[in-house]
């Protein structure tokens, strides 16, 4: 009865879209976007079943779904009608697809395909632990135990020195966009819609979200006419410096801030409350959130820098006196590991 009440509560791609179909949107920009996705990068939408909305944006509504009985996320980019997307959000569309169907990290969400007709679609492994955002959100006021945001901190450093070394700028680093397994134990990156290559002096574009943007993508001050504030890759390393402050302290950055006055609190070089944060941590939060672009780390330093703060942190736990009834339970304790994954 579980099963069938489970498999009722998916729709075809027919009848989810039911309302577009037929309209005058099909020769619009799917054919478009046909011709610049490779046919094997589409899905067959035959094999594709909608579910619940477990997620929604600005850009995109995402649904649990169904592809050949496998559970999947199912993007929609919005509006659903196809004609009535942006063209703006169109080109993020296809940079997305393009993008995800050629990284290859454990750390990356799995792309599985795409669908132009009867809506924009993009398709990937079901995260069922949910986003990072909602996970600090559920355990609020408490913070995660050290141990495990040490961890999520390193797997997201790994992704992001991956991309960078294959000259990709992510853009939007940010929790809502990393996604955690089931144990939530382990994350991986979403959203691409903003990713770029890294082409020096292009990067102008002010991109991302307000509360984790680096300072160098605001522009506050006046610019000289045709005058634009150019960015690299070190604008990540802002963002994750954001991320790994809210592991260690599950605080909103920059609370009660509009985005205007975020905007100038990073600009002047503000930063959030080191208060209660280990030392060790705290230095390294400095050197990622620097003012100048030029002297914060590459992520290959910061994995170095959390492998020895959390070979500290395990060599701290284990020095910690054991009490025990019998020689064979100390034995046991001594033979327990706080190896890095």
């Amino acid at each position: 009865m579980a099963a069938e009440h489970e498999e009722h509560s998916f729709k075809t791609i027919g009848t989810a879209f039911s309302r577009f179909i037929g309209d005058d949107d099909s020769q619009d920009f799917g054919s478009e976007c046909a011709l610049k996705i490779e046919s094997s990068l589409l899905i067959d939408l035959r094999c594709l079943k909608i579910g619940e909305v477990i997620g929604e944006g600005s850009y995109s509504i995402v649904y649990e779904g169904l592809y050949d009985y496998q559970p999947v996320a199912v993007k929609i980019i919005q509006p659903s009608r196809t004609s009535a997307i942006s063209t703006k959000n169109k080109e993020r569309f296809l940079r997305e697809v393009a993008l995800l169907s050629i990284v290859n990290h454990e750390n990356v969400v799995q792309f599985i395909g795409a669908a132009t007709e009867p809506t924009l679609m993009i398709i990937t492994e079901l995260m069922r632990g949910g986003s990072l955002q909602k996970y600090l959100w559920s355990i609020r006021p408490e913070t995660p135990e050290l141990k495990l945001s040490l961890s999520l901190a390193l797997d997201l450093s790994r992704v992001m020195a991956y991309l960078h070394s294959n000259g990709v700028i992510h853009r939007d680093i940010k929790p809502s966009n990393l996604l955690l397994t089931e144990d939530k134990q382990r994350i991986k990156l979403a959203d691409f819609g903003l990713a770029r290559e890294e082409i020096s002096g292009e990067m102008t574009t002010e991109a991302g979200t307000y509360r984790w943007m680096a300072p160098e993508l605001f522009s506050i001050d006046p610019l000289p006419v045709g005058g634009r504030k150019c960015y690299d890759h070190k604008a990540d390393v802002y963002s994750f410096s954001i991320i790994l402050w809210e592991l260690m302290t599950n605080k909103t950055p920059f609370k009660g801030r509009n985005n205007i006055m975020v905007a100038y609190a990073a600009a002047k070089n503000i930063r959030p409350s080191l208060e209660g944060i280990p030392e060790d941590i705290a230095r390294l939060l400095q050197s990622c959130w620097a003012e100048d672009p030029k002297i914060r780390p590459e992520f290959t330093q910061v994995i170095d820098s959390l492998r020895n703060i959390l070979q500290t942190c395990c060599l701290q736990e284990s020095s910690v006196p054991v009490m025990a009834d019998t020689e064979e339970e100390v034995e046991g304790a001594s033979d327990t590991s706080c190896s890095e994954r």
